[in-house]
């Protein structure tokens, strides 16, 4: 069969790639095109567009990048039509993938939504789209069974969460140290920016301000390669080390963690990397975001355990002085030890055995 997937950030390129893999375990002939970065291409098949030109991070970063954005729907529209795929699978990015999905019902393609838009969070109203347009849709989290099933009288399917089985099948390297010309005398803190590039402007100065105040711990940024490497510039004037698609192995070799809110933080919980979570972007789209999203935290992890187990700094929270206060309970105080417990509850919560396998026999096999 044919298969178009599209995913437009660095999570669903993860999720995407491991998809892929299965998909071509259980169907020889597959024949898959996708929209992904390079864990996508590595798993194979046909990269249309990288990830790399498609995140943009913001209610005003999006609005700046209205023309590209729209130019990028009706392209993916023409190579779908020009493909023909048997299914579609959308991967989180549900500003752009709710559109191409609406569009793809209406001219007869079958749609397959894995990694749900968080319409619990905000923009309850996508519910719509989702139901009108959407065959079968795939959850990560248990709680967002419920949410669908009892608000909007909707089936979805839940398997478990997809990063538990990366995290279950990573290997740390023996050379981690060596390969990075890292000292093992020092503790190392893990600096986690971001993936997308408005993330890491805005956030790695700031994080970068605990060099000075903590220089008997050795801090390492968390670097992508889908970014333009002169953003972590500033960081190499510090002399602090960036290494590049290596984040599970820093996390294995870190005392603590300073995170871009996202999945880091759930990998952080996953890897038990005590962690700070941080947040700061424009003024407008703060001011929109605030408005609307009906959700009481940001991070992964507080949501998934409904309370405050993480520290979140947000905004105008997130200054040099918090950010040291904060880094403090994490490395020595009670804070530290509590959320360690804590922890532990979230593996078993979201641990479910071959997660992308069966969704991928869900979506090969489903009529």
């Amino acid at each position: 069969m044919k298969y178009y997937i599209i995913a437009g950030e660095a999570s669903g390129d993860l999720y995407g790639s491991r998809l892929i893999d299965e998909i071509k375990l259980i169907d020889k002939e597959a024949n898959i095109r996708f929209w992904g970065g390079d864990k996508m291409i590595q798993s194979g098949g046909f990269n249309v567009k990288h990830i790399k030109e498609l995140a943009f991070m913001g209610f005003y970063e999006v609005l700046k990048n209205i023309l590209t954005i729209w130019k990028n729907i009706e392209f993916c529209k023409k190579d779908i039509n020009e493909f023909w795929p048997d299914r579609i699978v959308y991967i989180d990015y549900p500003g752009f993938n709710l559109v191409i999905s609406k569009w793809a019902k209406k001219n007869g393609f079958k749609n397959y939504y894995y990694i749900s838009p968080q319409i619990w969070a905000w923009k309850e109203s996508r519910i719509k789209t989702i139901k009108n347009s959407i065959d079968k849709l795939y959850v990560i989290f248990p709680f967002e069974k419920e949410y669908y099933k009892h608000k909007h009288k909707m089936e979805s399917t839940y398997y478990g969460h997809p990063l538990i089985e990366q995290v279950d099948n990573f290997k740390p390297s023996n050379k981690f140290y060596t390969n990075n010309n890292i000292s093992k005398e020092r503790d190392i803190i893990a600096l986690l920016p971001g993936s997308r590039t408005q993330e890491i402007k805005s956030m790695l100065p700031i994080f970068l301000t605990l060099k000075k105040h903590f220089s008997k711990y050795e801090f390492i940024i968390a670097g992508v390669k889908n970014v333009d490497k002169s953003l972590y510039k500033i960081a190499q004037e510090m002399s602090v080390g960036v290494v590049y698609n290596q984040t599970y192995d820093l996390l294995t070799n870190s005392k603590a963690a300073i995170v871009t809110s996202g999945t880091a933080s759930l990998e952080c919980a996953l890897f038990k990397v005590p962690q700070i979570v941080c947040y700061k972007t424009s003024f407008i789209s703060y001011f929109i975001g605030k408005t609307f999203v009906k959700i009481d935290f940001i991070s992964l992890v507080n949501i998934i355990l409904k309370q405050k187990v993480v520290q979140e700094l947000i905004q105008n929270q997130l200054t040099e002085k918090e950010l040291i206060n904060e880094f403090n309970e994490i490395i020595n105080g009670q804070k530290r030890v509590e959320m360690l417990i804590h922890y532990s509850k979230i593996y078993s919560m979201l641990s479910i055995d071959k997660t992308s396998n069966n969704i991928a026999y869900s979506i090969i096999k489903s009529s």
